[in-house]
């Protein structure tokens, strides 16, 4: 079993230096990339009542930059993210074509699995992780090591970055 202490550690030092969204984010970015692995890495913010959703980091900005809203896409996806508040988890650029629109772009850089992790405070989804990986990369050990060591950071820096973004 691998000792995440010096990730964790850094996250910690990391998330305690935070002065704006994007370097609470990066943070829990750089321990995804160190404990499980991500080679694309996103936050999506939601907003129910507004039915929109916003890409609020991004590993990406080329390919998936942060930007404004869009439209919720209710379908398999919502019913096990949003109304199940589960993972999920597809391992083949084939699962993910069944429910995500841009899988040719996933597919182009080199991803091919991926986890999506809902984000729950208060009783409420307020945000997903996404982290994407080469195919078959997400095995069972892998999203238990998301649960065990991400859950807890991601809900961390989803406060920390409300709390260090510009007031409408």
């Amino acid at each position: 079993m691998t000792d995440h202490t010096p990730a964790l550690a850094a996250f910690d030092a990391a998330i305690a230096q935070a002065k704006s969204a994007d370097a609470a984010y990066k943070a829990l970015q750089d321990l995804a990339q160190a404990s499980v692995g991500a080679r694309l890495f996103t936050i999506m913010t939601v907003d129910m009542a507004a039915d929109v959703a916003r890409r609020a980091y991004t590993s990406d900005p080329v390919n998936y930059p942060a930007s404004g809203t869009k439209p919720i896409n209710y379908g398999p996806w919502f019913d096990v993210v949003h109304k199940q508040r589960q993972y999920f988890v597809a391992n083949t650029i084939a699962d993910i074509a069944k429910v995500f629109f841009d899988h040719e772009l996933i597919n182009s850089l080199g991803c091919q699995s991926v986890i999506n992790m809902p984000i729950i405070l208060g009783d409420e989804l307020i945000a997903t992780m996404n982290i994407l990986d080469v195919e078959g990369y997400y095995t069972p050990e892998r999203v238990q090591m998301v649960r065990e060591i991400l859950s807890i950071p991601a809900k961390l820096a989803v406060l920390v970055a409300q709390t260090r973004e510009p007031k409408a």
